[in-house]
C-alpha cells in the first residue's frame, strides 16, 4: 500500500483545511423548501381525493404556512448569495441540465401559486376577512373555480421542487458524500414526512390525525431504508467514499447523525406514532417535533460533513 502526504503551507479561510462555503442558509433553505413541499403536495392530492371536509387542516390551515416558509427560505438564500444585486439574472436563461436552474424557476412559480391557494380558503377559515380591491373578489372566485388545477400542478411541482433539494447537492461530483443518486429521493421524502409532521401538529381531527400519522410512518421506513442504502453505496464506492461514509460510522458526525437523526429524528418518533396508533395516550407534538428536529439536523449535518469530503486521488 503506498501512502501519500499532503502538505499545504496556505491558510486561505473557508478553503484551508477544506472547503466550507455554505454555512447556516443553506440548510435552512433547503428544510424549509423540503417541507413547504409536503405540505403543499398533500394539500392538493386530498382536494383531488375529495376530502376536504375530512381533512380540513391538511387542504387549508397547513397551506396558510407555506408562503411564509417560503419567503424566509428564500430569504435565507438571498442572505448567502455573493453578488446580490444579480439575482435575477437566473430568470433571463433557463439551464435544463442545471439544479440550480429548475430550482429557481421551481420557486418562482410554486411561490405565487401558494399564495393563491392559501387566498382562495382565507374568507372560510376567517369569516370577516374583506379584499381591499373588488378585482381580488374576482380574481378568488376564478381561482376558486380552477382549484382541481391548481392542485394537480401544485402536486407536480412540490416534487421537482422535494427532489431538487437533494439533487442540488448530489450535482457536485467533487463531493464523495453528496456524489450519489439516492440524495434527491431521500429529500424527496424527508421532505414530505416533515410536511406531514407540520399537518398532524395542526390537526383537530383524530380522524385525520390517524391517516396522516399512517402514511408519515411509510415515509419514515422509506427513509430509513434510503439512508442505509446510501451508507452501503458508499462503502461499496471508492475509498474516498469510504472516507465519507465513515463521517458516520465512527467519525466526527456519528452521534449526531445516529442519535439526533436516526434515533430522535425517525425511529423514536415512528414508535410514539405506533403506539398512538394503537391507541396509547402520547403527546400529539411530541413525534411531529422530533420529525422536524431531525429533518433540520439531517440537512445540517450533511451540508456540513459534504464539504469536509474530497476526491485526493
Amino acid at each position: 500500500m503506498k501512502e501519500e502526504l499532503f502538505v499545504s503551507g496556505r491558510d486561505i479561510p473557508n478553503i484551508d483545511p477544506y472547503l466550507h462555503l455554505w454555512h447556516w442558509e443553506i440548510p435552512l433553505y433547503l428544510f424549509l423548501g423540503g417541507l413547504s413541499a409536503g405540505i403543499l403536495f398533500f394539500a392538493g392530492y386530498f382536494y383531488v381525493m375529495h376530502k376536504e371536509k375530512e381533512m380540513k387542516a391538511t387542504i387549508q390551515w397547513a397551506p396558510m404556512l407555506v408562503p411564509f416558509l417560503l419567503v424566509i427560505g428564500l430569504g435565507a438564500l438571498f442572505l448567502d448569495l455573493k453578488h446580490q444585486l444579480y439575482f435575477w439574472r437566473l430568470y433571463t436563461i433557463i439551464r435544463f441540465e442545471s439544479p440550480m436552474s429548475w430550482g429557481a424557476w421551481v420557486l418562482m412559480a410554486i411561490t405565487p401559486l401558494s399564495i393563491v391557494w392559501a387566498a382562495t380558503y382565507i374568507k372560510d377559515l376567517f369569516p370577516k376577512w374583506k379584499w381591499p380591491f373588488k378585482w381580488l373578489d374576482t380574481f378568488e372566485e376564478f381561482a376558486i373555480k380552477n382549484r382541481k388545477t391548481m392542485a394537480w400542478i401544485m402536486m407536480l411541482l412540490s416534487v421537482i421542487l422535494g427532489v431538487y433539494t437533494g439533487i442540488l447537492l448530489s450535482a457536485f461530483n467533487a463531493r464523495p458524500l453528496w456524489n450519489t443518486s439516492i440524495l434527491g429521493p431521500l429529500f424527496l421524502v424527508s421532505g414530505f414526512s416533515t410536511g406531514l409532521a407540520v399537518i398532524i401538529w395542526m390537526s383537530k381531527s383524530k380522524y385525520e390525525r390517524k391517516v396522516l400519522t399512517r402514511i408519515d410512518l411509510i415515509f419514515i421506513f422509506v427513509e430509513l431504508f434510503f439512508i442505509i442504502h446510501m451508507m452501503m453505496g458508499l462503502q461499496a464506492g471508492s475509498q474516498a467514499a469510504i472516507e465519507a461514509s465513515n463521517l458516520f460510522l465512527g467519525g466526527q458526525f456519528t452521534v449526531t447523525f445516529w442519535v439526533f437523526v436516526v434515533l430522535l429524528g425517525l425511529m423514536f418518533p415512528a414508535t410514539l406514532e405506533i403506539f398512538e396508533l394503537r391507541g396509547y395516550h402520547v403527546p400529539g407534538w411530541l413525534p411531529s417535533f422530533l420529525i422536524l428536529m431531525g429533518g433540520l439536523i439531517f440537512r445540517f449535518v450533511i451540508l456540513e460533513a459534504g464539504q469536509i469530503t474530497r476526491y485526493l486521488y
